[in-house]
């Protein structure tokens, strides 16, 4: 058995009410890629907050020790002396700074008490070389993509000498060829002997670089696997995240005789003044009713465009086209035109755009349809609770109460919480961006078993997914994108991810 570089024994974290880690154990081997699952509310963040030094010695029970030396972590500063570096999904990144000052920003070379730029921008460069990213260390990082600037973030980490790199979530918003670039920077950083600790929801990922995983579930350490005696399987990995068998996270539903058409759009054009140029041309589709449409491409095709441009057109894009919903020609200038024509909007961003994380879950079920529940201007908060109740019954969201703030919620709740909000406005349409993004394989599986009871009754479904498992798995028709264009359209029992890949590439 190796050396452990790191061990976390018996570590038990309360809130009020909630014991969010029951006796945690968790060890990583000195130089070994360590991966770290569970659904959302397991406990891996709240894990994280305690090794970092966000929740300081005191605030927990248990023992750290870290290469070797037990550590009473009381500061994030503490751990960076340490040897550990942690990258957040949010990632600590200045963006007016330059590359080369992000990644020396808080140890800054100095000779004297002046900065020296020149080795400063040497050892970045030298540092840039390591992770693979080929741009000018000069370049401000807000004219990076995130992709590039993930890797800012581990260049920014290994001049700080690190040992041991923790990863959360690094890949959640990546494109497939910068999730595989990063997977193999953390197989060459293990080759140079750094030891990695990646949390994902990804566990096609995980089984694909983990020489370990860890399981965590309601707190409790659930159990070790070493994926060199064959012990990392989806099955597997699944079975002990939700505590049962999930045989297909995509749940069946038969593929009926769909009904009238819904919503048509013909030669939709959009024009982004900010960019100066088109970013969606002679777009075509339609919908009908009760129908999952999905809409695949790759980052920066137009999918998220598209979506914003029906809805009111939030960002004020230049439209001309024309869209028919319900058989009459509409023209939404306002997001609350869409809503009143039947037609709901769930965001990708749901912690930014879609939800306001320090309000309760019932001010934000309600919030996109208060007419409903005011008089005369005045909320009931009678029916505001009934009504959230209710969703949240319906929607099985895991919550103390209607009162918790949303902050407090685990991702997968959170999004539960967001497609409330849309529920309410009682839409015919609704388009779904990303709905399984960031959330583990138990939530995903409710996401979908609602979206399936939905079309059922009659609603009609555009969902756009980065993941072609979810596109296959959920849709009934595939659009897709390339380049703000439609470059293909497929009936489900001809669509494959090959097949959608190569479209999506042209």
């Amino acid at each position: 058995m190796k050396n452990s570089i790191l061990e976390m024994k018996n570590i038990t974290k309360e809130f009020p009410g909630v014991k969010a880690l029951n006796n945690v154990n968790f060890r990583v081997a000195e130089g070994e890629i360590h991966c770290l699952i569970g659904e959302n509310g397991a406990g891996k963040t709240t894990l994280v907050k305690v090794l970092s030094g966000v929740y300081p010695h005191g605030e927990y029970s248990g023992d750290i020790i870290f290469d070797g030396e037990e550590h009473k972590i009381s500061s994030i500063s503490h751990i960076k002396k340490a040897g550990i570096a942690i990258i957040y999904q949010e990632l600590a990144l200045v963006p007016e700074m330059t590359v080369y000052e992000n990644i020396f920003l808080g140890h800054e070379i100095k000779n004297g008490f002046v900065i020296d730029w020149n080795e400063t921008i040497k050892q970045a460069s030298e540092m840039l070389r390591k992770v693979g990213l080929n741009v000018n260390p000069a370049e401000k990082v807000k004219d990076l993509g995130l992709g590039k600037r993930q890797l800012v973030e581990i260049a920014k980490a290994l001049s700080m000498d690190v040992k041991l790199l923790l990863l959360d979530e690094p890949t959640s918003a990546l494109s497939e060829d910068d999730s595989e670039n990063l997977l193999n920077l953390l197989r060459d950083l293990k080759d140079q002997g750094v030891t990695c600790v990646l949390i994902s929801h990804k566990l096609k990922e995980v089984i694909e670089i983990a020489d370990t995983v860890t399981v965590l579930r309601d707190g409790q350490t659930i159990c070790t696997l070493d994926a060199q005696n064959g012990e990392v399987s989806e099955n597997a990995l699944i079975k002990h995240m939700v505590g049962r068998e999930i045989s297909d996270i995509y749940p069946k539903r038969e593929h009926q005789q769909f009904g009238d058409t819904v919503l048509e759009v013909k030669n939709w054009n959009a024009y982004d003044p900010k960019l100066g140029r088109n970013i969606l041309e002679d777009i075509n589709f339609n919908v009908r009713r009760g129908e999952i449409v999905g809409f695949a491409g790759l980052m920066g095709s137009g999918r998220t465009e598209l979506a914003l441009s029906l809805f009111g057109n939030p960002d004020g894009y230049r439209i001309k086209g024309e869209m028919h919903v319900k058989g009459e020609k509409k023209s939404f200038k306002h997001p609350q035109n869409a809503i009143s024509a039947g037609v709901a909007y769930v965001t990708e961003d749901r912690k930014n755009k879609g939800l306001i994380l320090i309000q309760d879950v019932k001010q934000n079920i309600t919030l996109a349809n208060l007419q409903e529940i005011a008089n005369r201007g005045v909320i009931d908060k009678n029916a505001e609770i009934k009504i959230a109740n209710d969703y949240t019954d319906s929607l099985n969201i895991k919550t103390p109460s209607v009162e918790q703030k949303v902050i407090n919620l685990s991702g997968g709740n959170q999004q539960k919480v967001s497609v409330a909000k849309w529920l309410f406005v009682k839409p015919g349409i609704l388009i779904l961006d990303e709905p399984t993004r960031g959330i583990d394989v138990g939530a995903k599986f409710e996401i979908h078993t609602i979206m399936n009871r939905l079309v059922e009754q009659g609603m009609s479904i555009i969902m756009i997914s980065s993941e072609l498992p979810e596109i296959v798995g959920m849709s009934d028709r595939v659009y897709i994108l390339s380049s703000g264009k439609t470059s293909g359209e497929l009936p489900i029992g001809e669509a494959t991810q090959e097949k959608i890949m190569h479209l999506a590439t042209n």
